[in-house]
């Protein structure tokens, strides 16, 4: 059995951590640490899991979790990662890292996005960031893995089988994603107090998401040169859920069915990805609590524009459940196990 720790188990990904590691076959819980709730029964927190799961919250010691632990999740907020992930590193152990402190490759964007020195900036080489539909990679040899963010795995799931097709215009990419609260943290913020948000829609931080670089980086790469976007997050009065609508200007016309075949191709064997039939729109319902995407396409030909539209969960393909994803094909598991489960059909 693979021994797994999560760290910052109690915040809103750390606990989905927990939720699907728990019926995971190959995998064995051994410390889950959290700053808020040390000495604290895990139950007692999140009491869904009373009968289930007997274990206490522990302070943060890495050299207690390098014993511990072949693997270790780090569910944290963007800054503390990295002084950890180097002290797990140095004792050999797997780190998964769920936040952002590894995904951008140049550290000069780090520093302009997140306001801050990066303290490990000689593990940036060695971090592999994978969306495992996209980057298709093996990851045997690999010790860091940086998990995509949640917006970011919306857009590029939605946007990667034609990017490299020549037939957009990746000067005018304009993406408009919406996200439901838990994407704001388990932390106390009076903006997505439920007073603010009940019976409420916004936008916030237009044109200076911190998503913007992953997004931009991940794009460039796709279709060989350098990718601006617009993008704008909102904020959905919902627990969980993304939806990103993307509008792209075609540089010629295509056919509906060549742009289907791009999708259905590129996609053939990606499980958690699930191109709807024609004409049917993607919901967030419909992949709350599972790992998958779902998205659909649609051509606007009175103005000569593609529209994408993607749905997935912003805590489970968002963050832990792409998490799973990448532990599986870092050990050699099926990449679906213990992800497989369908969400509740109402």
């Amino acid at each position: 059995m693979l021994r797994v720790s999560v760290v910052g188990a109690t915040g809103y990904s750390g606990v989905e951590l927990v939720r699907i590691l728990l019926s995971h076959p190959e995998v064995k819980i051994a410390d889950l640490v959290s700053k808020s709730y040390v000495g604290k029964d895990f139950a007692e927190i999140y009491p869904a899991f009373r009968g289930k799961l007997d274990s206490v919250c522990k302070a943060l010691d890495t050299a207690e979790l390098a014993q511990s632990s072949d693997l270790v999740f780090l569910a944290l907020p963007t800054g503390p990662a990295q002084k950890i992930a180097s002290e797990l590193l140095a004792e050999e152990v797997k780190v998964i890292d769920l936040g952002a402190d590894f995904r951008l490759e140049d550290v000069e964007d780090y520093q302009q996005w997140y306001g801050s020195e990066h303290q490990a900036v000689q593990l940036l080489d060695q971090a592999i960031y994978n969306i495992p539909e996209i980057h298709k990679k093996k990851l045997e040899d690999v010790q860091l893995v940086a998990n995509p963010g949640c917006y970011p795995t919306s857009v590029l799931l939605g946007l990667a089988p034609i990017m490299d097709k020549q037939i957009v215009d990746i000067s005018s990419i304009i993406i408009d994603s919406k996200s439901g609260v838990s994407g704001a943290g388990r932390g106390l913020n009076i903006g997505v107090q439920f007073c603010q948000q009940a019976e409420n829609f916004k936008a916030y931080k237009v044109a200076s998401h911190r998503h913007i670089p992953e997004i931009e980086q991940e794009l460039s790469k796709l279709c060989g040169e350098k990718v601006l976007v617009s993008f704008t997050p909102h904020l959905l009065p919902l627990k969980r859920g993304i939806l990103s609508t993307i509008y792209l200007d075609l540089l010629e016309k295509v056919d509906m069915s060549e742009l289907r075949k791009y999708y259905e191709e590129y996609y053939q064997d990606a499980s958690f990805v699930c191109l709807l039939p024609e004409g049917e729109l993607p919901e967030i319902k419909n992949v709350a609590g599972s790992n998958d995407c779902h998205l659909n396409i649609f051509l606007d030909e009175r103005v000569g524009r593609l529209v994408v539209v993607s749905v997935i969960d912003n805590l489970v393909k968002g963050a832990a459940g792409q998490a799973v994803q990448n532990m599986n094909i870092l050990c050699g598991f099926e990449q679906s196990l213990g992800l497989s489960g369908l969400r509740a059909g109402v």
